[in-house]
Formats: structure tokens, C-alpha cells, sequence
């Protein structure tokens, strides 16, 4: 296992007490680099999640796993935390060691085909002591007919008997205080306003302690002899001492009361743990997550065009669904995981990355068509509306049609700019789903003029916004921010998805009737096409010759070197000197051809592996095992979202911006780039095998390689610049950025099916017939 190669040079209680410093928030969340994360697979009844359905009850319980340890546990909406973390502390012949600092980890699935592919987010997490005292082997999955999440845990001692303490971190009601907790030898219990939460083992246990957390030290808990804290809380339950091997069942219950927390606990251990999985997988006449999988009508020829036998597209088709909410159907969040989470402060709410983005959300929902679920795009869809700001939206005083920045899944705003490419891009979903047979005409027509249109007619006219923050006036297509979220101007690949948006819009309203509105969607989408080049590619640029595309211009010349605005840490820089990929968008959407000129003319700059680091975004790896290299690309230069290169600390680290901090490669980046190979080797009619088979040696193999070894794909990956993290990780590896990424494993899935198909997925039919592609 790569990872915590430094502090496995730290005992448990020093690495913790490091942490604990005066600079430090009273309470954090965990560390985001997750290696698994799962949920229960439920069927939707009549398009929504409701009990009587195939699966039953709807269980609204979320996990995962990072460091070989239970982290962030949700109950309730997706982004309802309950648990930062539960560990297991050992106390041996030699001395204490906890899971985390003192072991190496290791993820498996525990449902598994005769392939190697994962059947369900069910895993088998093993920590090694590092000093060989003791193995653990914990096994994790939810109830799939309760609120509650089962563990199943086998403790074998190596060199003498061992005492092993469950260490329970509540973060009730997703906060990291204001909890009431209380502990007995049959249960642990916790909760904040309306939220509890019940653990309890099959067997009683040994000892248990409820303690106030102190100074950021949770093992300080072992030797509490309290029953009952209040506030930043720690619970623990003393299990038997192990002389050679023994096994521990515990179910952690939830629920809007503490007897139901209790009972879902209670009848989850009833049930018992061979039971409890195979509801989970779906096996035999039981519907799981097997179901699921086997809906997937394009699974198996994705499988066929990975390069590692299928394992991490099947693992993606898990992840993509898995984060969803179910509650709120076809509510698509970003990440279960909330990025530098072992440095954010938890004393106040917030969802980190658990939350809805529409540029996001359109990735998994394509994602998820390209695999052939017909029924989650199409929730996803129907979903949409919810996240429009109009007349009905709380607190709107301005323009409507665009679409929320950031919300809650069940559409409370959180962030408030306004991103075009995520008003265009729920419109180019209905489209996709319309030509794809799965959203009726009729249907098409209703959500025309309810969602659609006002969208259109925002990319047109824009307006002036009045919500929260946000009073600017909109003129498309320049965009308040861009697909970054962290400056405004011409973007070309915002630019990209409102041309798209708007050509595809045009269909839709001739389609509804409505001419007039169709005409002036396409000549909107013509004007803004035949200017992109003059707004957005410079002949005068600092880099090559050039004759490049910037990532982003703030006025009408992109010649005239005006500085980007100052954004995490970074000093401004002239726009001539941040690149980035974004403009490869418009080949994708089709609105430009692979082969254009100012297109060819950008790849070398982006691709200059020898420009100062600054200012450089690709940077190739090589991988154990592995023949050549493989390409990877930052977000552009300059970016500062991400580590610092001096002190290896985390983004934003004690709330503040550092000159330092630099943006890691993401895989998301391979993946579009092997969107345009294939869209260049098919600019003059079907890509041949030999060009096909090399975009997946290249493309599709890297995505796969930055994978972890629970084939969860990260946000960002260590590109070996700068300081190491206290992670000590190697090039390649996930950072403690965000991990899964759900338009990660989203992009991967585009990418076979497009392989598989020969041509992109996303690429729009009517946007290449109207600029002249073949």
C-alpha cells in the first residue's frame, strides 16, 4: 500500500498530538483520499425513492473508508454527516497501536465475480500493525432495509494476546460539536437535534467510556471512565481480549429518535451478517446490487474496451450510482468526500464536495447513459428543476432560467454564481435523452417550456441576477465564472457548452412548436461560434509561436496580455500565460473540428513538458510494471488549488491562502484528451483499429492506473513537485484532495463508451452538421 510511508515512522499518540496544534480547528473531518465508499442499491418506485418497491425500505445510510478506517458516515440527505471516523486502538504486550498511523492498509470488495470485478460496494478492509503485533480484518456494508451500517470485524493476534477498543468520533447533525453522547456495555449512543445514532455489538462489551474530546487527541478516551459528554465527543467500547483470533459483529443504527436508532441496530445484528450481505448484493431472488449491475445494458462491451479486464468500469458504475441521494432521486453529488478533510474546520455545517454542481451532475448522468441506465439519467432529468433558480426560488429578486451554482440536493443554495455552462448543459442532456428513445416527446415538450426555454433564453439575453451575493448583470457568453468557478470572461469551454446548449435547444423548440424561439437559439448559437476565435485565441502570446487559445480573456482582445484576477494564493498573471485543455471542449461538443488550425496550434504549448513549472500543465508518469508513459494534465497554470510546494500543507490549510499552494494533475484531463485523439483519428471518417487501440494503451490504461486499490479514481494525483505531503505519496497517487470524483469515474466511462462506439459520446450531431464537421 503506498501511502503514510512518513508516519509510519510515528506512534500513534505522537502522530496525533502533532496534529493537535494551537492552529488547528477544534474539530476536523477526515482524510478525503477515501479507498471506498458504499450505500445500499434501492429501486426507484414510479421514478422516485419510496418504500414498496423490489428492495423494500429505502436505507439512507452512506460510508466510507480512507487509511484503512470507517470515515464520514452519512444518515438522512447524502451530505448529513453523523461519524468523522471509527477506529480500532489495540493495546498489545509492547505498547498501543491504532489503525491509521500504526498499520498499513489494504481495500478489497468482498463481492467479487469470477473476474475479479466488484458485484457490490461491499469491502474487506485488512490493517497490518507495522511492528507485527496483530492483523484486523473489518468488513462493511449497509443494511439495505434499515438505517444502519453493518461491521463485521477479526482481530488475530501475532505475538501474544492483543485488547482491541472500537474509538468512535461522532460528528452528529454534520457538525463536529453540540453532540450529547452516552456509553454502556450494550450500546454507544449519540446525537444532535433530530439525528441519533446506536452502536451496538452481538455480544456486550468489556468496557465502555463517553468522553469530551480534548485537545484534538481521541485516544485520550481510552482511559476515560465517564458514561455520558457533551459537546466534541468521543465513544468507546472495550472489546475481549484476543489471546490468538476472534470475531465481533456491530451494527450502527440511525434514525430520527434514539429507539429507532436502537432498533434498526438491534434488528440489523438479528438479522445477521450472511443475511444482511446477500440482501446487499442481490443474491438469488434478492434485489441488489447485482440487479443493478446486470440492468447496465452497455456493461459488458465497456468491459471489452478496458484494459484491465473490466475492474475499475464496473467499480465506476457502482460509484456513479452510489452517490446519488435517496431522498431527493437523480440528485448526483460531486464527491462523497470532503477535499483536505483532515484540516477543515467541522464545528460548522458543510457538505464539502457532497453537494450538487449541473456540470457535474451532466458528467455522471451521461456517465450513466453510456452504460445503458435508463432510468437514473432520466431521474436526473426530471430532477433538474429543482436547481433553477426562478420566481419560486427563496430570496430571488432578479433574472431566472440559469441554474444554481451549488446546492443542498434538495436545492437550498449554497453558492450563487453564475456559470453558463451549467445552465447549457441540463438542456443538452434532454436533448441526448430525447434522441436516445428514454424521455417521451411529450414529456420533452412539458419541460420545454417549464425548464428549458428559460434556460435558452438565459444563454441569449443573460440579465441582471439577484440572489444572495449575486447582483451582476449576465451577457453571454461571458460568463461570471467558468467551469473552475474562480473567474469570469470568455471561456472556450464554457463557450463550447452554450453553443452546444443553444444549437441542441433550437431542436428542442422546433420540436415544440415554437419557431421562432428555434431560430433565434441557432443564430445565437452562429454569432457566438463565429467569434470564438477573435475573443479567445491570441496570435501575440508569451509561449511557442503564439498563436494559442488562452484559458480565459476578460475582454474583447486577447492580445492585449490583461492580468487574470489573483485566485488561491496565485499572484495574477498575464492571460497570455495560462494555459489549460478547456478549449479542447469545443471539439468534443462539435463545435469545432479536431483538426482546426488554432485547435493543432494550442496541443504543442499545453503539451510542453520543458515550460517553467509555473506555467506548465502536462506532466507524464510511469508506473511500476507498465510499459512507456502516461500523459497528465493540471487544471492550467498557475492553479493553486492544491498542496503547498514548500511545506507539503494541505489547500487552505488554518483558513488561509499561501503563495505556495499548486494544483496536482487530474485524471479528468487524460480522459478529454482521449476524447479528442478519438474525435482527430475520425475527423475523416471512422478511427482505424491501430489509432482506436493506442487512445487505450494511452488514455484509457492511465485513467485506470490512477486508480487506487479500491478503483476509486481521485481529483487530483501527486505529480511529484514541491515538498511531499505528510502522506508521502508517489507519483501518480491520489492526494487528499477528493476522492472518488464522481466526473472522474464519469469521464472513464465516457471514454469506453466512446472508444466502444468509434466516435464521442457527447458530441452533438446537429452542432458538427452546423459548423461543417463531416
Amino acid at each position: 500500500m503506498r501511502r503514510l510511508k512518513l508516519l509510519a515512522l510515528a506512534s500513534a499518540a505522537t502522530a496525533l498530538a502533532s496534529a493537535a496544534h494551537a492552529a488547528a480547528p477544534a474539530t476536523t473531518w477526515a482524510y478525503s483520499a477515501k479507498t471506498g465508499v458504499g450505500a445500499s442499491y434501492e429501486a426507484y418506485v414510479d421514478g422516485a425513492y419510496k418504500p414498496g418497491g423490489p428492495t423494500g425500505a429505502v436505507s439512507k445510510v452512506w460510508f466510507s473508508i480512507a487509511d484503512g478506517v470507517l470515515t464520514e458516515t452519512m444518515y438522512g440527505l447524502i451530505h448529513e454527516a453523523q461519524i468523522k471516523q471509527m477506529r480500532i486502538a489495540v493495546q498489545t504486550a509492547t505498547g498501543l497501536a491504532v489503525e491509521g498511523a500504526d498499520t498499513t492498509a489494504k481495500t478489497e470488495y468482498l463481492h467479487v465475480d469470477s473476474a475479479g470485478r466488484p458485484l457490490s460496494p461491499a469491502y474487506k478492509i485488512t490493517t497490518a500493525d507495522r511492528q507485527g503485533r496483530f492483523v484486523i480484518e473489518k468488513r462493511i456494508f449497509t443494511d439495505p432495509d434499515r438505517n444502519s451500517l453493518f461491521v463485521r470485524v477479526t482481530v488475530r493476534a501475532l505475538k501474544g494476546p492483543v485488547t482491541p477498543t472500537l474509538v468512535l468520533e461522532p460528528h452528529m447533525a454534520n457538525t463536529g460539536g453540540g453532540d450529547v453522547g452516552a456509553a454502556s456495555t450494550t450500546s454507544l449512543t449519540a446525537y444532535e437535534g433530530k439525528a441519533f445514532l446506536s452502536l451496538k455489538g452481538a455480544k456486550p462489551f468489556a468496557k465502555a467510556s463517553a468522553s469530551t474530546l480534548q485537545d484534538g487527541d481521541a485516544l485520550a478516551g481510552l482511559t476515560a471512565t465517564t458514561t455520558s459528554a457533551k459537546g466534541a465527543i468521543v465513544l468507546t467500547a472495550q472489546l475481549p481480549a484476543v489471546a490468538k483470533e476472534a470475531t465481533f459483529d456491530f451494527a450502527i443504527g440511525f434514525g430520527p429518535g434514539a429507539k429507532a436508532a436502537d432498533a434498526s441496530a438491534a434488528a440489523t445484528l438479528k438479522t445477521g451478517y450472511a443475511e444482511v450481505l446477500a440482501r446487499f448484493n442481490g443474491e438469488g431472488a434478492r434485489v441488489g446490487w447485482e440487479d443493478y449491475l446486470a440492468s447496465l445494458s452497455e456493461l459488458s462491451r465497456l468491459r471489452e474496451a478496458s484494459e484491465d479486464g473490466g475492474k475499475l468500469v464496473q467499480a465506476s458504475a457502482l460509484m456513479l450510482k452510489v452517490q446519488e441521494d435517496r431522498t431527493h432521486a437523480g440528485a448526483l453529488i460531486a464527491s462523497l468526500s470532503n477535499p483536505w478533510g483532515d484540516t477543515v474546520d467541522a464545528t460548522q455545517s458543510s457538505t464539502g464536495y457532497k453537494a450538487v454542481w449541473p456540470r457535474d451532475f451532466y458528467q455522471c448522468a451521461m456517465a450513466l447513459a453510456a452504460l445503458g441506465d435508463k432510468q437514473t439519467p432520466l431521474a436526473a432529468f426530471h430532477y433538474l428543476p429543482t436547481v433553477q433558480v426562478g420566481p419560486k426560488t427563496p430570496g430571488n429578486t432578479g433574472v431566472g432560467g440559469w441554474f444554481l451554482q451549488k446546492s443542498h440536493v434538495d436545492g437550498t443554495p449554497e453558492w450563487v454564481g453564475v456559470q453558463l455552462d451549467q445552465t447549457a448543459m441540463p438542456i443538452m442532456l434532454g436533448w441526448k435523452l430525447w434522441k436516445l428513445g428514454w424521455l417521451p416527446e411529450a414529456e420533452l415538450k412539458a419541460y420545454y417550456s417549464r425548464m428549458l426555454k428559460p434556460a435558452a433564453d438565459f444563454l441569449v439575453r443573460g440579465g441582471k441576477v439577484g440572489l444572495g451575493w449575486n447582483s451582476a448583470t449576465i451577457t453571454p457568453p461571458f460568463t461570471q465564472q467558468e467551469r473552475w468557478e474562480e473567474q469570469g470572461g470568455y471561456s472556450p469551454s464554457t463557450t463550447a457548452a452554450v453553443i452546444a446548449g443553444l444549437v441542441v435547444a433550437g431542436d428542442i423548440a422546433e420540436a415544440a412548436g415554437d419557431k421562432a424561439s428555434a431560430e433565434t437559439y441557432r443564430k445565437t448559437a452562429d454569432d457566438y461560434s463565429a467569434k470564438v476565435e477573435a475573443r479567445m485565441v491570441t496570435t501575440k502570446g508569451s509561449f511557442g509561436d503564439g498563436h494559442y487559445y488562452l484559458r480565459l480573456n476578460s475582454d474583447q482582445d486577447p492580445d492585449n496580455k490583461s492580468p487574470v484576477e489573483e485566485r488561491n494564493g496565485q499572484a495574477a498573471v498575464p492571460e497570455d500565460k495560462m494555459l489549460d485543455a478547456g478549449f479542447l471542449e469545443l471539439v468534443r461538443y462539435g463545435v469545432r473540428r479536431a483538426d482546426d488550425p488554432a485547435i493543432v496550434a494550442t496541443l504543442p504549448k499545453l503539451d510542453d513538458q520543458a515550460m517553467e513549472d509555473l506555467y506548465r500543465v502536462r506532466y507524464d508518469f510511469t508506473f511500476p510494471g507498465e510499459r512507456g508513459t502516461f500523459p497528465g494534465w493540471r487544471r492550467y497554470g498557475v492553479d493553486g488549488y492544491g498542496e503547498d510546494v514548500a511545506t507539503g500543507a494541505n489547500y487552505g490549510e488554518g483558513g488561509q491562502m499561501r503563495a505556495g499552494q499548486r494544483g496536482r494533475v487530474w485524471p479528468i484531463f487524460t480522459g478529454e484528451r482521449g476524447h479528442y485523439e478519438l474525435a482527430l483519428a475520425g475527423v475523416s471518417g471512422k478511427p482505424d483499429a491501430a489509432a482506436v487501440k493506442k487512445i487505450r494503451d494511452t488514455y484509457v490504461r492511465a485513467m485506470e492506473l490512477f486508480a487506487n486499490d479500491g478503483l476509486l479514481i481521485p481529483e487530483q494525483v501527486w505529480d511529484g513537485v514541491g515538498a511531499a505531503s505528510p502522506h508521502g505519496y508517489d507519483r501518480g497517487e491520489g492526494t487528499d484532495s477528493a476522492t472518488p470524483l464522481a466526473w472522474s469515474h464519469a469521464e472513464y466511462v465516457k471514454l469506453l463508451r466512446s472508444v466502444s462506439d468509434g466516435q464521442v459520446w457527447d458530441s452533438y450531431a446537429p452542432v458538427k452538421a452546423r459548423f461543417g464537421h463531416p
